[in-house]
Order: structure tokens, then sequence, then C-alpha cells
């Protein structure tokens, strides 16, 4: 039986350890995740996902505050893993921690690499508009995703999905390529093989600011950008207004059919109509329809809900 410790904090990493923890071929021997953070408006510790899960199916779990803790290595050499598994755990693995397991460390990353190394790879694939992303299994090494390639599993990515359906999905799929990928892997039949160094991308963290919408953009890529941004960083713009002008989150939009825009160009931001069915935005080619939006200090709305209590008069500029 492989003795296996699972790392990962997110709600995406609950599938593997569920499938780790049900296949009978695998023993899971700990559980790592990062420590409890106050939420809420009374800051109250909260446990990670992958911790509920972990003391629900009644293993034990670590939460170091530093993975390249001596005392929390120690502990790690005291499981005895054969094999160490991780999932967006959050933290670089020391060598120190990824020399522990005799099959070494393997992660489950959420892209098809060498395409999109880094924190946030489901937003960045939908965001630069690939057709497919995936799920890789690697064996870890001190690099950042630059360890040797064990297995992959591709998904297209479809016009309707938005960063939370992708994630939804890619958690599956690496569920379940882990699951068959480790008796192989083990037993040698799937070695790694060093990743190509041709096609090589950085998915960078992403921040609340890069959710702001540039109108001076093709219509198209601000749609990316919402559904790679949906439900978070999410995306806005502001609506004028005085002393200081309001900001707006968008929600949903569609892009708008050929036969909506006007004959003339119009200036980039510029409301070109707002009805029951959306507010047409013009963009630097074509226009985006905001199905959702939500004010500042307001509620999340549809657009003709909205309109009804913030009227929008075409040639409005939203910046």
């Amino acid at each position: 039986m492989l003795r296996i410790v699972f790392m990962g904090t997110p709600d995406i990493a609950c599938p593997t350890l569920q499938a780790l923890a049900s296949t009978p071929d695998f023993q899971v021997v700990g559980v790592v995740v990062q420590p409890d953070k106050p939420k809420g408006r009374d800051l109250k510790l909260q446990p990670p996902p992958v911790k509920e899960l972990a003391l629900h199916l009644g293993l034990p779990v670590l939460q170091p505050e530093r993975a390249r803790n001596e005392a929390f290595i120690a502990q790690l050499r005291e499981l005895r893993p054969d094999l160490i598994a991780v999932l967006a755990y959050g933290q670089i693995l020391p060598q120190a921690l990824l020399d522990i397991p005799p099959h070494g460390c393997l992660n489950v990353h959420t892209s098809l690499l060498p395409r999109w190394r880094g924190a946030a790879p489901i937003q960045w694939a939908i965001l630069e508009g690939d057709a497919e992303t995936g799920v890789t299994i690697m064996r870890m090494d001190a690099g950042l995703d630059t360890g040797g390639i064990i297995s992959t599993r591709a998904t297209a990515i479809v016009p309707e999905d938005n960063a939370q359906t992708l994630h939804d999905r890619l958690a599956v799929l690496g569920a379940e390529l882990l699951v068959q990928t480790l008796p192989r892997y083990v037993s040698g039949e799937l070695p790694p093989h060093p990743q190509p160094a041709e096609g090589v991308t950085y998915a960078r963290k992403l921040t609340k600011d890069d959710g702001r919408l540039d109108w001076s953009q093709p219509a198209s890529v601000l749609h990316n950008r919402l559904r790679a941004f949906t439900p978070w960083p999410g995306t806005f713009t502001f609506l004028p207004a005085q002393p200081r002008p309001l900001l707006l989150k968008v929600w949903r939009a569609e892009l708008a059919h050929a036969g909506d825009l006007p004959a003339t160009s119009a200036t980039p931001g510029q409301v070109l109509s707002a009805e029951k069915a959306g507010i047409l935005v013009a963009c630097r080619e074509g226009a985006l329809r905001l199905l959702e939006v939500q004010k500042e200090g307001s509620r999340r709305l549809a657009a003709g809900e909205f309109l009804s209590g913030q009227p929008l008069t075409p040639g409005t500029l939203l910046g």
C-alpha cells in the first residue's frame, strides 16, 4: 500500500484528496494545509476546505506557518510517506521537503505545461483566448512548475466557460488523472520527461486592479476578461458622477451582434443604448452588452432593474 501525504488548501484540491482517500491501494497518512484564516465581519478563524474534508475523513492534519520550518519537516519524515501529492497548497516547497519521499513529490497543475506556469493558470488560459487547457501531473523540483511531466489530460474551453466552471471541471479531471497515474508512475511505467523549452508562459497572480475594463480594447478581449475574472477578482468600470465617479461591477455580459452596432464609429466606453435587454457599450472593435451589474453601495441587478433606478442616456462615457 502506497503511503501518501497530501498537501492542498482550497476547494479545488478537495476532489483529489477524496479520490486518494477512497482508493484501496493508497493510504493517506497526513494532510498538510495552510493555517486557518480570519474571515467575515467578526474575523473569526475559518478552516480551509481541505482541512474540513480531512477532518471529516478522519485524517491527521498539519498546518505549519511555513513549509520550510524544520520542526514541520521533521514531522513529515516521521510519517514516512512513499510519495507526497500536491495541489494548490499555496507555498513554495523547499528541497529538504521534496527529498523526503522515495517517489518524490507530485504536483497536480491546472494547465497543460509548460503553458501557464504559476499562480493563476485557469484565469490566464481564458483571458488569452486559449482553445483548450487541462491538468498536468509533474514531479516537482525547486523551480516554479518546471518539473518533469508524467501525464496530462486536456479539456476544451467553451464560450460558456468562466473561471468557476473551468475550475470545477479541472478539479475533477485532476483527481481522476492523479489516481490513474500513480500506480503506473510508481511501477516505472510512466517516468517523468522534461518539459519542452518552447511554449513557456507564466500566469502571474491576479489583483483586483486587473479587473478594470479598458474600453479601448476589442469587445472579444473584454469578454474574455470578464469570463476569466468571474467570480474573482471580478470586472468593473466607472459611472460618471459627482463628486467622484462610481464603481460599477460587471457580473455578466455578452458580445453584441453586428446588426446591433451603429453605422458610424463610437468612442470606446460610450453607451450606445440602455434598455431592459442590456447596456450596450462601444469598444475599440465591436461592443459589449452588459447584462448584470452592481453599483457600489448597491446590490447585484439585471440591467433592466439597474436602469429603473439609474437611467443611462446614450452617449454617456464609462471609464
